[in-house]
């Protein structure tokens, strides 16, 4: 009888759930928002009851036991504690007057749902799975254990890192007391060096600057600065509001309560409205931009001052800044730096069962110096391409076992748009080429015919480029591996007119590094468009429409193909096409 380790992100917003085996293998990790097609899945659990069963008989054969392991700690903070006594965390209670402001740049009743949301699914984490687990496997036995977010954060980077020694950043929008932690990873253990108190947090400052530029954090539209920032340039007016709201000082994020709610009634006269130009806001964005670059740079040197090391492990939403993580290698210290494909809370998952594993197997080896694969996920099986081509009458399906890869670089080549799906689901917010809509990233043209006939999303937003391992230093200046798409890198400017499709306004590209053996059918792809063109690399962009998850299901995949300007979806070794209208 087998022993499986579940972990759980039971945060509000990105739940997911991972299963690992006694090893520390990863059978699965996926996010919630996947299977139930809900962008974020806010305020939806992490094992949705109708779900957990599958995964169960899937990929947990001959269970004896089953730990589950959770990414926040059950014992709440004392102010926690304290403004639910007096009823703030209720729905009633969430504009309650007369309580004290934090000291944030947020407002109390965002908080305060965002804590109350938080304390429902600590409350009710596992509950799904211990009902299923209790109907269909009545003779396992099931226990439960929960750890410090932070904690989680970096325990998915450490583990999943190719390090045997290296710093750990944890930098986020809050944890059970603070906003960030900070760690050396050693000989399997992760030993806690300094975790922040209070609401001081680089993460709720770069929501306000998110909400400040007209886009909405709820959403994860954090996205949207980093990619509308290259259109502006700093703002010293700007700049100087924003140094007054918050400072680093060693491992401390602080807000300063003489300047913060000042700075904070001020900036809102650059606020751009709903019915403003998005230009409006792209100094703003570049200076908060600007100044997140300032603030983070300033913690990961100081960490790499107290730890020697020169790898840097880095997790928590933050993470998902590639602008500012193209850039780490150049402002501090750190020669090796490192982000897990899935740094935000949904990767946390992984961590909790890593987590439960090492608590009980001390200084069990998990790390063998390789990037570990991405592709945990779902899959979608050939039986549900055979019943399209049973039942369809409409669509030009091909079966295509040996060429698929050749003949999808022909179309690509020919400029046409390419749905791709292949194997395993990636974990992570990333398409890594297993759920990705592919094009030939030499025209300009072809960024703005993707955005308004497949995403449907604003002009300004970049695509990223998956290139061939072997040539990325012709393409990239100070080139480093970016598996999972987590760096920007400047493009060299003999280079920037030849990939004009995936060359940001900067001269940047958000790059995916793509090499044999991490993703083998997605490297013969691009070596097979490269044979014809003589480019390298393909634009690479997520299988979904804007406000969308990456797909799921064929049915998904389908919707997508059928209601967009895609030319053509590949399902695994099926080539589907749109009929032709003579």
């Amino acid at each position: 009888m087998k022993k499986y380790y579940i972990g759980l992100s039971i945060t509000y917003h990105d739940p997911a759930l991972a299963i690992i085996d006694e090893q520390g293998k990863v059978l699965f990790a996926e996010a919630t928002e996947r299977y139930l097609q809900n962008k974020r899945a806010l305020n939806c659990p992490a094992d949705p009851l109708l779900r957990v069963q599958e995964l169960l008989q899937q990929y947990c054969p001959g269970p004896g036991e089953f730990v589950i392991a959770s990414n926040w700690r059950k014992k709440r903070p004392l102010y926690e504690n304290i403004i639910a006594a007096l009823g703030c965390l209720t729905a009633p209670g969430l504009n309650k007057k007369g309580i004290k402001k934090l000291r944030s740049p947020l407002k109390n009743y965002q908080l305060h749902h965002m804590i109350a949301s938080q304390r429902n699914h600590i409350d009710s984490g596992g509950i799904n799975l211990a009902r299923i687990i209790a109907e269909y496997y009545p003779d396992c036995t099931i226990s439960f254990v929960d750890y410090h977010h932070h904690l989680t954060h970096a325990a998915t980077a450490c583990y999943s890192s190719p390090f045997s020694d290296s710093a750990c950043a944890v930098i986020d929008s809050f944890g059970e007391n603070g906003s960030m932690g900070f760690y050396h990873f050693k000989d399997q253990r992760l030993n806690c060096l300094y975790e922040t108190r209070g609401t001081g947090s680089i993460g709720f400052y770069y929501m306000k600057v998110t909400e400040l530029c007209g886009f909405d954090w709820l959403k994860g539209e954090e996205w949207k600065v980093m990619g509308l920032a290259p259109y502006g340039q700093l703002n010293q007016a700007l700049y100087e509001l924003l140094k007054n709201t918050i400072t680093v000082k060693g491992f401390d994020c602080l807000h300063q309560s003489n300047s913060l709610f000042t700075s904070i009634a001020a900036l809102e006269k650059f606020k751009r409205h709903d019915q403003d130009p998005i230009e409006q806001a792209a100094d703003l964005a570049f200076t908060g931009q600007y100044f997140f670059a300032e603030l983070m740079t300033k913690l990961l040197q100081h960490l790499q001052h107290e730890t020697g090391s020169q790898n840097l492990a880095l997790g928590g939403g933050c993470a998902l800044n590639s602008a500012f993580n193209g850039q780490i290698k150049e402002r501090t210290d750190f020669n090796r730096v490192f982000i897990p494909s899935a740094p935000a809370d949904d990767g946390t998952a992984l961590g909790a069962a890593w987590l439960a594993l090492h608590c009980q197997h001390p200084g069990l080896a998990l790390a063998d110096a390789a990037i570990k694969s991405a592709y945990l996920g779902s899959a979608i099986p050939d039986n549900a391409v055979k019943n399209l081509i049973q039942y369809n009458r409409a669509l030009n399906i091909q079966y295509l076992p040996d060429s698929i890869c050749e003949a999808t670089a022909d179309l690509l080549a020919q400029g046409q748009l390419i749905g791709w799906v292949q194997g395993r689901a990636e974990f992570g917010p990333r398409a890594l080429g297993n759920r990705s809509i592919l094009a030939d990233p030499r025209f300009a043209a072809t960024k703005d015919n993707i955005n308004q006939k497949v995403k449907f999303r604003e002009s300004f937003r970049p695509f990223a480029p998956s290139v061939l391992h072997e040539h990325a230093e012709e393409f990239f200046e100070h080139y480093h591996e970016s598996p999972y798409m987590d760096k920007t890198l400047r493009i060299r400017e003999n280079m920037q007119e030849h990939i004009a499709a995936v060359c940001h306004v900067d001269g940047t590209g958000r790059l995916q590094t793509v090499k044999q053996d991490w993703n083998p059918r997605f490297y013969q792809l691009i070596n097979c468009f490269y044979q014809q063109t003589q480019i390298p690399m393909l634009l690479n962009t997520s299988f979904n429409v804007m406000g969308k998850p990456l797909i799921h299901s064929l049915d998904d995949a389908l919707a997508v193909f059928l209601s967009t300007g895609l030319d053509a979806l590949v399902v695994n070794d099926y080539l589907i096409c749109k009929p032709r209208h003579e």
